[in-house]
């Protein structure tokens, strides 16, 4: 019995020696755990240290590893990641010194859109020159009757020239700024070229809100009249016998000219407008992201628009006889309007109580219209 109350001391003895060996250890643990919270929040004093030691760590690199300036552009290129960079300017994303997207919108903007853009336009255009050297002018074939037909108010003159000329000014202050760097900037010149772009960018800039509103009128001016039918469905079948030179049925509007309206003025027109109006008015807290994918966007509806716009252009001048007179001054010959469009025209006859194709027409005023017409 004395011998196992002997041992239960020496036990007892043992667990208090080790627990007296291991308090320090676990008083220093809390200790730590205790202050951790308070170093995860620096004070001022140690933040200037740091940023002391972080500038002197970064003027030793420049001796050690001249231009190595990884680790600054890092801490630049963090953007909202980085809590100390800041910028005296407020505003949307105005703490963000560089945005890593801006690259890519840089490759996009001089890459396809540029090279790609550039070359449909080219292209286009040169497709008009061929077919004026291999067909020339759209003509009619009969006769003139010296009897007018109004095909266009005055209303929608108004609308097509105001809205055409604001979509040159576009067209051609766009070209300069998308494409003057790389081939008009080399022909005349920077002085030139500085001058023009900076008139170009002005008229851009106050001229596209004008052209939403015009793009909008012409919408609403022109709706009515371009439903597709029937008889365009015929038009696109015989396209190619229209550019021989052959007869095909068609309204007020050809398939062609509704292509082009429901295409270029409406989707292109709208989609320009739009991203146009994102650009022109960067206050409404659009980032540089919205405002680059508006960009692009715009650059390539633009393109698109203005592919089609050469077409029509070449149409309505020099590819077809009577078509620009039509615009110009609202009227068009019977014998223009029979074999360009003869289903308006018996729409009109109609309307006017004759019977077109039947009996001899009544006799009518002489034209006012130019000789040679």
């Amino acid at each position: 019995m004395h011998w196992a109350a002997e041992v239960r001391v020496r036990g007892i003895r043992i667990v208090l020696a080790m627990l007296i060996t291991l308090l320090p250890h676990v008083y220093a643990s809390a200790q730590q755990q205790a202050i951790a919270p308070q170093e995860v929040q620096p004070t001022a004093d140690e933040s200037a240290r740091a940023a002391e030691n972080g500038q002197a760590a970064q003027a030793q690199r420049q001796i050690t590893q001249p231009l190595n300036n990884a680790p600054l552009w890092r801490d630049v290129r963090a953007g909202d990641r980085n809590a100390y960079q800041t910028t005296q300017v407020r505003g949307v994303e105005t703490n963000v010194l560089i945005q890593n997207e801006g690259e890519m919108w840089r490759r996009i903007r001089n890459g396809p859109i540029t090279v790609y853009g550039g070359w449909l336009l080219v292209i286009v255009f040169l497709a008009c020159m061929l077919f004026y050297w291999w067909r020339g002018k759209l003509t009619v074939h009969g006769p003139r009757t010296g009897r007018i037909i109004v095909r266009f108010t005055s209303w929608e003159r108004i609308v097509h020239w105001t809205t055409a000329i604001c979509f040159v000014i576009l067209a051609v202050s766009g070209i300069f700024m998308l494409f003057g760097r790389y081939v008009i900037l080399p022909l005349i010149g920077y002085t030139v070229f500085s001058l023009l772009t900076i008139i170009g960018k002005n008229l851009h800039n106050f001229v596209g809100p004008l052209f939403v509103v015009c793009t909008l009128i012409t919408i609403v001016t022109f709706f009515r009249d371009n439903f597709w039918r029937a008889v365009d469905w015929t038009w696109m079948r015989r396209f190619f016998k229209y550019l021989q030179g052959q007869h095909v049925p068609a309204g007020k509007f050809n398939a062609a000219e509704k292509l082009w309206f429901w295409s270029g003025v409406f989707l292109a027109g709208i989609a320009v407008s739009a991203t146009g109006l994102v650009l022109d008015f960067p206050n409404f807290l659009q980032g540089r992201e919205a405002m680059q994918t508006a960009h692009v966007l715009r650059a390539i509806a633009a393109i698109g628009f203005m592919a089609f716009g050469i077409g029509h252009i070449y149409l309505g001048t020099i590819g077809m006889e009577g078509a620009y007179d039509a615009m110009r001054h609202g009227t068009v010959d019977e014998t223009w309007a029979k074999e360009h469009h003869d289903v308006w025209y018996e729409q009109v006859m109609a309307t006017r109580g004759r019977h077109a194709g039947g009996a001899a027409p009544a006799p009518a005023p002489a034209s006012p219209m130019k000789e040679g017409w």
